[in-house]
């Protein structure tokens, strides 16, 4: 049977690791500088190996230090993780949805706050993240918004939507409608997912299918998170191809407008997954059926921009 080495002795390393120094650790755990030295001490011990190097007045980790780290880093997170999720699940009125980034906070998170309102007594986590929720975390983890293709074969998963992307600036920036080759004077902001996801249609393709023809574009700011994009252009830095969905309230606010109105599809859906041990409570029933109504609705939104007509 192998043996751990004390979990206060590995706390401190990790957080050791984290600060870059004893010093630092010290007042991230509250104890002091010697009590921090005395535990790496007892580990270093307690391994048989070196895990520091001293550089100056400095500690820092070896190689092996580390390596090992990376490790005890991924163990505490999960540990971490893991009581946060014992903790929501006290309380039976708790929601827990984790989504990507920029979906949560341009599209869930609104109208998340508009559907809260009527249950007052509901708490409701939102979870932010491009990390898919491992079989671990499964459990705390009520709702899930992902993104690509190949993810409907699950029983618990439905297609919630497939977006489109249109041109957005400030008013600031264009007034009025705008031949396509206009757009190609002002700066032009892109949004690059890859290599985790495809990215949106590029404003190549945009220029193609707006019968600019092929046009190379230059000078573009990138992005890797939709929402960065989208307030690059809302602060009047240029025009972006942004998700629809995702710059309706903006356009609503007069934050936005849409240039030149050709929308182009997104080239995978957004997809909603459900804990099944969750949709026994009845706030899980109700929020996925109102969540997939809102995904619907969406879908009519994306349908009538392609089709050229004016959106509801």
């Amino acid at each position: 049977m192998s043996h751990l080495p004390p979990l206060r002795a590995l706390e401190v390393f990790e957080a050791v690791g984290l600060c870059g120094g004893i010093s630092q650790a010290a007042r991230r755990l509250g104890i002091s500088a010697g009590a921090v030295s005395q535990q790496m001490k007892l580990l270093e011990e307690a391994v048989g190996l070196s895990l520091t190097v001293k550089e100056g007045q400095r500690l820092r980790l070896n190689a092996a230090g580390q390596h090992f780290h990376e490790g005890c880093s991924q163990a505490f997170e999960r540990l971490r993780a893991a009581y946060a999720e014992l903790e929501r699940s006290k309380n039976a009125n708790n929601l827990y949805i984790s989504a990507l980034p920029s979906l949560l906070s341009k599209w869930l998170a609104p109208r998340v706050a508009d559907w809260q309102t009527g249950y007052a007594q509901l708490s409701v986590y939102l979870d932010g993240t491009h990390t898919e929720p491992s079989e671990a975390q499964a459990n705390g983890v009520d709702f899930r918004l992902s993104y690509g293709e190949g993810m409907h074969d699950d029983q618990h998963t439905i297609e919630l939507f497939r977006d489109c992307v249109v041109p957005a600036c400030s008013p600031r920036l264009l007034a009025g409608d705008q031949a396509p080759r206009a757009l190609l004077e002002q700066p032009l902001i892109t949004i690059d997912w890859r290599p985790k996801f495809d990215s949106p249609p590029s404003w190549e393709h945009w220029f193609a299918e707006a019968g600019v023809g092929e046009v190379k574009v230059s000078n573009t700011r990138i992005y890797s998170l939709s929402s960065m994009a989208i307030q690059a252009a809302i602060e009047g830095q240029g025009i972006v191809l942004a998700q629809y969905s995702m710059i309706s309230r903006d356009i609503e606010q007069g934050l936005l407008v849409i240039p030149s109105a050709l929308a182009l599809p997104m080239p995978a859906s957004y997809y909603l997954t459900w804990n099944p041990a969750s949709v026994h409570r009845s706030q899980c029933r109700t929020f996925q059926r109102w969540l997939i109504e809102q995904g619907r609705r969406q879908q009519d939104v994306t349908d009538a921009l392609l089709g050229g007509t004016e959106h509801p």
